[in-house]
């Protein structure tokens, strides 16, 4: 009996857990937190395996997640405005100057010669000219979602990879206004004159958000100062704005997501502020939209229609094939070989962002049926599958920039002259317990430069300059600065110590390096955890995006005198950071260390590739001039940071380049080695930030005859 009475209390709770909008919200946040992994250690997108989920836990699935759900739609709504923001704000016309002409020619056939073949796919199926037309647009805009493999081989500056990028531009501008017109015209009522109208509202429409928006959010941003929070505030606000001002005219809402994406990144333009915006949509709403799209999905309509099935493989060969035709165009005209056009081609052929976004507006106005949603759907995973495994085979070994001669990339290192300032490290201090081994650290540095270090406290200012706990904060900034004199006194370094007020700790980090003519910028480790750190950032991400020098940060687990074995990670061959190598050999001359540069490739890399690498590998070392040459070392193995971690067991210190998550349009299939390093490495870890324009300053050479060491 008791135990009947257990089993119907059993199922009460679960009725009850079930009528909860928590309860869906937790599967909702289990999906998006696991789903993704698993989907890109198979190789496969994770908003692939988003998409899948929302079919598996929809209604024709395991009706776990509810279609109808006032929360649901929220979620996705907002996910929906912040596709289309992000896809309008990491858009940045001003890079493409250079290839102007070709990104707008490429831009044209792209857009065009798809929109064509849309249109006549809908006209031999039966849609009317206004559908047809939608369907034309939803295949000439595509998304870079396989820019991370760019990025990975380092080609991003490649001169077809900035045209298609560029290209972006031009089809999700064109793809955006179309849908905002056919939407409009979705009753096939529209007027010559009506459309007139509708077409000088947009004008008016577009220049009020980019004109109006600009100038309010800059005079916001010069007013607001530094505070981060209220300016991410700003920025949520202002797409919303434009969505509700879209639809006062009557246009899609989304176009004016789109646009203020736009307007925002011209008053932003690419620093913390950007990156936190992306992450929260890219961590949260982004993916409950892709998740909502899989919920909507009627894998019935697959099985008993047949048109269904055609219309679906004619959509995708005719998007694939377009895309070919408008690349194959490009070539005749630009004469890029065929490596590049296969490149432009991949890149081209995902269709995600706007695509998916014009899809689902297009079927909430019933404009389109669940049919054609349905094929959209499948459209966007095949290409999204496709489109980076093409590109990962067809990009490998594009050039960039040509490698610099040995004596030029040496000049652009330059020694410092005798009467020149001399060689300043900043050291913020803060922690009692890692300021030792930071102060040894940059007096080993110092030594073997020539130079000399500044200990620099902060104490955070307040309203009033005579408040106690401002007083506090100066007392424990002194003392914290006579250990750090009294240490570099028993190091034999010079040291001057800079006790500074100011209104944040990276501000006034930047500022008094800026002040100081510093050359590094040495800090301790910060903590990298929890929703404040990794949604605002934390002091080291601040520092490393305004600082006008390189940034060290140091994870020490022993005291840097000891340090006997330097492994130095290079991932790209064909635009190698010179600052982790030159970085490394300078700590090792004080210790006479060794210094290993690594390179991981594929297991299944031929040995004719492997010497090719190793003698990349020594080119680029011997840029440098190196008096103690370091050791080369290749390694084949199918996962970079498991590789990277087997090698460090042997060493003291790992020096890794601190790279930030770039996100494509929704920012789903970023895997960050050097995070997974970062949180499973044992030994010493320095993190080397490098500043926006490496021109303005850079690390000296190797001194030939190195000093004692301390």
């Amino acid at each position: 009996m008791d135990l009947i009475l257990q089993v119907l209390a059993l199922q009460s709770n679960s009725s009850v857990l079930g009528k909860e909008p928590i309860f869906p919200f937790v599967i909702l946040l289990l999906v998006i937190l696991v789903v993704p992994i698993l989907f890109e250690k198979l190789k496969l997108p994770g908003l692939v395996g988003l998409v899948c989920s929302g079919v598996a836990l929809g209604p024709f699935g395991g009706n776990l997640l509810p279609t109808q759900s006032p929360m649901m739609n929220l979620l996705s709504e907002i996910g929906l405005f912040y596709l289309m923001f992000v896809a309008g704000l990491e858009i940045e016309i001003k890079q493409f100057r250079s290839y102007k002409n070709r990104f707008l020619g490429f831009g044209g056939l792209t857009f065009a010669v798809p929109l064509m073949v849309g249109f006549l796919i809908g006209y031999l199926f039966g849609l009317n000219g206004n559908q047809a037309i939608l369907i034309g647009s939803i295949l000439a805009s595509h998304t870079l979602l396989a820019y991370p493999i760019i990025n990975r081989l380092g080609i991003a500056r490649n001169e077809v990879v900035n045209v298609t990028t560029g290209a972006t531009v031009v089809t999700n501008i064109g793809a955006v206004l179309l849908l905002a017109l056919c939407i409009a015209n979705r009753g096939n009522s529209f007027s010559f004159w009506q459309l007139i109208t509708l077409i000088n509202a947009l004008i008016v429409y577009c220049l009020v958000v980019l004109v109006g928006l600009d100038y309010l959010g800059k005079e916001f941003f010069r007013r607001s100062g530094e505070d981060e929070g209220n300016q991410f505030l700003f920025i949520l606000w202002t797409v919303f704005l434009a969505a509700v001002g879209a639809q006062l005219i009557g246009v899609e809402k989304i176009v004016g997501a789109f646009l203020a994406g736009l307007t925002v990144h011209n008053v932003i333009g690419s620093g913390p502020v950007k990156e936190k915006v992306i992450f929260l949509g890219s961590a949260l709403f982004i993916p409950i939209f892709f998740v909502n799209l899989g919920l909507l999905v009627d894998i019935t309509t697959l099985t008993t229609s047949m048109s269904l099935v055609w219309f679906t493989i004619f959509v995708t060969v005719g998007l694939i094939v377009s895309k070919l035709i408008a690349a194959l165009l490009a070539k005749l005209v630009y004469r890029y070989n065929w490596q590049e056009t296969l490149t432009m081609w991949s890149l081209s052929v995902p269709q995600v962002g706007v695509t998916l976004a014009a899809t689902l507006v297009g079927y909430r106005t019933e404009l389109l049926d669940i049919s054609i949603f349905n094929s959209t759907i499948i459209l966007a995973i095949v290409t999204c599958i496709l489109g980076p495994l093409i590109t990962k085979q067809v990009a490998t070994g594009l050039r960039t920039i040509p490698t610099p001669e040995p004596e030029l990339a040496a000049s652009a290192y330059p020694a410092p002259k005798e009467n020149a300032n001399p060689f300043t490290i900043v050291v913020p201090i803060y922690n009692p317990q890692t300021q030792q081994y930071l102060i040894e650290m940059a007096a080993l540095l110092a030594r073997q430069t020539h130079g000399q270090i500044l200990p620099l406290a902060i104490a955070t200012a307040a309203a009033q300059m005579d408040a106690p706990q401002l007083e506090n904060s100066l007392q424990r900034s002194e003392q914290l600065l006579a250990k750090a004199i009294a240490l570099s006194r028993i190091l034999d370094v010079e040291a001057k110590p800079l006790l500074r007020i100011d209104d944040a700790f990276a501000q006034g980090i930047s500022r008094a390096a800026r002040e100081q003519k510093a050359n590094l910028i040495v800090m301790g480790w910060g903590k990298r955890t929890g929703l404040r750190a990794r949604l605002f950032g934390n002091v080291i991400d601040s520092v490393i995006w305004s600082s006008h020098c390189p940034v060290a940060v140091a994870r020490l687990v022993e005291s840097p005198q000891k340090i006997q074995r330097i492994l130095v990670p290079v991932e790209n061959l064909l635009a190698p950071s010179l600052y982790p190598v030159q970085f490394a050999q300078i700590l090792s001359e004080t210790n006479q260390a060794q210094v290993t540069v690594l390179n991981v490739c594929e297991r299944r890399t031929s040995s004719n590739k492997i010497t090719w690498r190793r003698s990349q590998l020594s080119l680029f070392v011997s840029q440098l001039a190196l008096p103690n040459p370091p050791e080369i070392q290749i390694i084949a193995h199918e996962n970079v940071a498991q590789a990277i971690l087997q090698a460090a067991r042997l060493y003291d210190l790992v020096v890794l380049p601190f790279i930030h998550n770039r996100t494509s349009t929704g920012g789903l299939t970023i895997s960050d080695v050097t995070s997974q390093l970062v949180n499973q490495l044992t030994c010493s870890i320095v993190m080397l930030g490098e500043p926006h324009n490496p021109q303005t300053v850079a690390l000296p050479t190797v001194n030939s005859n190195p000093t004692a060491t301390v």
